[in-house]
């Protein structure tokens, strides 16, 4: 199944190009939207096969060369090559986007009136972008599709948003940019000396990982902070947040959908994959190099999710409420994985969490998008009692907002438990934090049905059509009709989506456990940098050395059949924390592998 992976960004960027030659709008539209259900259906056919794959690893699929080998996959003077893997946390988040994307294409249909062919080719390169950070093995890779992101987005947001855009489109991209520049630093500073064996250039993630814990704690430090700046930008965390709710409000009802959806999601995928492992993982007693540091972030999460939500109750815009509702959300989605609980409880809820909040906003803005297509406005001043006039529109409104409120019974409610529980039990944490936390669920029920008793039930009262912004132009949708069978078969998938997981998430929590668990693990060196080979492998066969082949997560050590008695035999060092292989011929101790054998 391994060769599925590139097709993933393949078949949307081949897309794309072609998209450019299509001669009308509607074959744009029409051509979209198929390439983009036909890459969830080869993410479909990936998830069937990686679970129906029996591996003892994490990482159960692969593309690329391996660690040493030639291919014009890799560019071996810098050590970067073009290395795809996925885990199980990363397949959940592809499913994601390959679920949010054809949606938001389908509701584009009515909204974009100009520029049709350009929009739906920046669409198909940003799911390519998206698709990439989540699969990408290799740092270097890793970052360049994370930057790559901002370019449709910003473009997106740019021509097709509302009449603040520009300004919205350039504090967007000036923002996570900015924070990028300092990310960029840290990759290139990891990945010209991650090599385990030479001390040269290699930016396999394994490796780079593995580089970073072994450094000085003051130089980690530095390495954190960098990687912070890049990441919490794009969660966004407290007091980074600033450029969110204008990005919201401007974008498209797409771009809203997929900002919210996915693109927040790479800030907590970053901090999941890098800032975890390679600034706060430790051998030291709790396993946390800069405890202090943690418990700071913890407490930005705290009061993220406390003034995101007081700051959503007093909105009078539809969308900038669930735009700072989202900056509220996050802040539980970091918590949980700031909790370092040994169980690893606290990343499996940040990982569901991710989902949820992509499933539950996404539906959010799709269906403000078509409340703002009927009546040109956001104002909760302005509407009233709409489920009078649009009542299919009005039970989906009010599903996704008790999903977003965390209804036991629905998606949201899990995920909450899991990162909120994650906190009290935290060893770093504790009751303080799991307190406020669990005081912003009850926050973010009081803005949400606040906004769904204004909106949705009450008198009936909508905007007269000179009231309408942009009163004379031509409605697509006519003035309060009900949603129709395209748009109810847009939100049915992701409605279906958040019952699933809410009634049954256990299958989900039970496939990231490995990699949640693994996240707080620390990679132990691929060579020890004290012994020679030979002193290693003299201890399992005296008759003669064998030689020593590294791999990316552990040491092999194959067997000579010219002079050893025992032929064929592999063996293989896995990594321990407690057993020991005896004493090299130095005297040091190799107290960190230890020997199992299989013929």
């Amino acid at each position: 199944m391994s060769y599925l992976l590139p097709w993933l960004l393949i078949l949307p960027i081949a897309g794309a190009m072609i998209g450019v030659f299509l001669p009308t709008p509607r074959a744009s539209k029409t051509w979209a939207l198929t390439v983009s259900l036909l890459t969830a259906a080869l993410a479909v056919c990936l998830a069937w096969g990686f679970f129906h794959t029996p591996s003892s690893s994490s990482l159960r699929i692969v593309f690329g060369p391996e660690a040493g080998e030639a291919s014009p996959l890799r560019l071996t003077a810098i050590g970067a090559a073009f290395s795809l893997g996925i885990d199980a946390i990363s397949l959940w988040l592809v499913l994601l986007t390959v679920l949010l994307v054809p949606a938001s294409l389908a509701a584009s249909f009515a909204a974009i009136q100009h520029r049709q062919k350009e929009y739906y080719n920046w669409m198909l390169l940003l799911m390519a972008a998206m698709i990439g950070v989540f699969i990408s093995r290799d740092l270097l890779l890793f970052y360049v599709f994370f930057e790559l992101t901002l370019i449709p987005m910003f473009f997106i947001i740019g021509i097709w948003g509302g009449s603040d855009r520009d300004y919205a489109a350039a504090k967007f991209f000036l923002f996570t940019f900015t924070g990028s520049v300092f990310t960029l630093a840290v990759v290139i500073f990891l990945g010209l000396h991650a090599d385990p064996i030479t001390r040269g250039p290699s930016f396999d993630l394994n490796d780079v990982v593995r580089y970073a814990q072994s450094l000085d704690p003051s130089i980690r430090w530095w390495l954190l902070l960098g990687l912070l700046a890049g990441f919490a930008v794009k969660v966004p965390l407290f007091p980074l947040h600033t450029w969110l709710p204008l990005a919201h409000t401007e974008a498209p009802t797409a771009g809203s959908v997929i900002l919210a959806g996915v693109l927040l999601k790479l800030g907590t995928y970053g901090l999941l994959r890098l800032a975890v492992p390679i600034g706060l993982v430790s051998t030291a007693a709790g396993g946390v190099a800069f405890p202090s540091l943690l418990r700071f972030i913890g407490l930005l999460c705290v009061i993220g999710i406390i003034y995101g939500a007081l700051v959503a109750w007093v909105q009078k815009d539809i969308k900038k409420l669930v735009a700072y509702s989202s900056v509220s959300h996050l802040g539980f989605c970091v918590l949980g994985l700031v909790a370092f609980n040994t169980n690893g409880i606290g990343v499996q809820g940040s990982v569901l969490y991710m989902i949820n909040h992509g499933l539950s906003t996404g539906a959010m803005f799709l269906v403000i998008g078509m409340i703002y297509e009927r009546f040109h406005t956001r104002d909760i001043n302005q509407l009233s009692g709409v489920a009078r006039r649009m009542p299919v529109l009005g039970f989906f409104f009010v599903f996704f907002v008790l999903s977003s409120i965390g209804l036991p019974g629905l998606n949201g409610f899990v995920s909450e438990f899991l990162t909120i529980l994650a906190a009290f039990t935290s060893p770093h944490l504790g009751t303080g934090f799991g307190t406020f936390a669990a005081l912003g669920v009850i926050l973010g029920a009081v803005y949400m049905l606040h906004l769904t008793a204004r909106v949705i039930f009450g008198p009936l009262k909508t905007p007269d059509a000179s009231q309408l912004h942009g009163a004379g132009a031509i409605h697509a949708t006519p003035l309060g009709a009900d949603i129709g069978k395209r748009e109810i078969g847009l939100l049915i998938p992701i409605a279906l989506a958040v019952l699933v997981l809410g009634v049954m998430p256990t299958p989900l929590l039970k496939s990231i456990l490995q990699p949640s668990q693994e996240v707080l693990q620390t990679l132990a060196p691929a060579r020890p940098s004290h012994l020679h080979s030979a002193q290693i492998t003299k201890q399992f066969s005296p008759l003669s050395p064998l030689p020593v082949h590294r791999e990316r997560d552990r040491v092999r050590v194959v067997s000579n059949a010219a002079n050893s008695p025992i032929d064929p035999l592999v063996g293989t060092l896995t990594p321990t924390l407690s057993q020991s292989i005896g004493r090299g011929g130095n005297g040091a101790t190799s107290s960190s592998y230890s020997a199992k054998f299989a013929p």
